[in-house]
């Protein structure tokens, strides 16, 4: 086996100290001539040099590396968060390590106790939890709550208007002369959604059901399989709603002439469904670059709520 190439290998190949490759790697504290950084950089290819990131991290102060905890990558908003937070962080000169935590509190706290064990400077957490309890088991290393419907307190957290973006997409129904707007939701009872459908007007029934592409068939067959079902719906996530127009396929209900259908969350996936769906999207980007700014300690704001956007497709009448 060869030996490890060290950092006086490289100084030896390019002519250099020690001292000017480590101000190369490190991109300072004292700045190198355009000339010399090549030779150091010319060296590093050729040998083959590797880094010490611990003894880099040691040095710093810092780690450059962030966590993020997702509930299930196999749902497309969190894999968009997912990727999202990863762009942002790497324009920062961050890498990130993912964990999925399947969506439950025990397995989310055992997440964030193993990045936090691996040196991360921070923790970004996308819960689904009703109320993540992070507070009882404290992780040592800043932690930042992202697509939380409220505040968490003693924890800086980022949402999107959730009341708001369902109140809109209930009024838009109503607004096309459908008389009654039912809902398809998982979850608790009282959830932002569900107060914010209520307050653009919902009246029709509620169907509850699993945030799965199944739970929406499953809360849509039990909705539209009875003559007196809504002429519209309201679906608080995308998945439900792929499951919801499954179901109203089956039913041999069209989309829209029989029901108008309008969902949350605003995902690739809506665009690939027939038709495609109106949806009230989450500005996943913005989200993610306010979560970075401040698990980084770019801003000091406790609870950040952003707006949603309704964006208008031919499941509810529209186009």
């Amino acid at each position: 086996m060869s030996a490890k190439v060290t950092r006086a290998d490289v100084a030896r190949y390019a002519g250099v100290s020690s001292a000017v490759v480590s101000y190369v790697i490190n991109d300072g504290p004292r700045p190198v001539a355009q000339a010399t950084a090549a030779r150091v950089r010319d060296a590093i290819a050729v040998l083959g040099y590797r880094p010490n990131t611990t003894a880099q991290a040691l040095r710093r102060g810092s780690s450059r590396l962030l966590g993020h905890v997702v509930p299930d990558l196999g749902n497309p908003l969190w894999a968009e968060f997912a990727l999202a937070v990863e762009a942002v962080a790497a324009a920062r000169g961050y890498d990130v390590l993912l964990a999925s935590s399947e969506g439950g509190a025990d397995d989310e706290h055992r997440r964030v106790e193993t990045l936090s064990a691996r040196g991360v400077d921070a923790v970004i957490v996308t819960s689904v939890l009703a109320r993540p309890d992070l507070v009882s088991r404290g992780s040592g290393v800043p932690l930042v709550l992202l697509n939380t419907f409220f505040e968490v307190p003693g924890f800086p957290s980022l949402g999107v208007d959730a009341f708001g973006g369902a109140q809109e997409a209930t009024e838009h129904l109503l607004g096309h002369g459908y008389g009654t707007v039912g809902l398809v939701i998982g979850g608790e009872t009282g959830e932002l959604r569900e107060q914010g459908w209520r307050a653009g007007g919902g009246t029709g029934p509620i169907a509850r059901g699993e945030f799965s592409r199944h739970g929406g068939y499953e809360a849509g067959k039990r909705m539209f399989g009875s003559s007196d079902r809504p002429r519209a719906v309201f679906v608080a996530s995308d998945m439900q709603a792929v499951g919801v127009l499954r179901a109203l396929y089956e039913l041999g209900l069209d989309v829209p002439g029989d029901v108008a259908v309008v969902s949350f969350d605003g995902t690739v996936e809506t665009e690939f469904t027939n038709p495609q769906l109106t949806t009230v999207r989450q500005p996943v980007r913005a989200m993610a670059d306010a979560a970075v700014a401040r698990a980084l300690g770019e801003d000091s704001s406790e609870r950040r709520v952003l707006p949603a956007e309704l964006v208008l497709r031919a499941s509810c009448g529209c186009g």
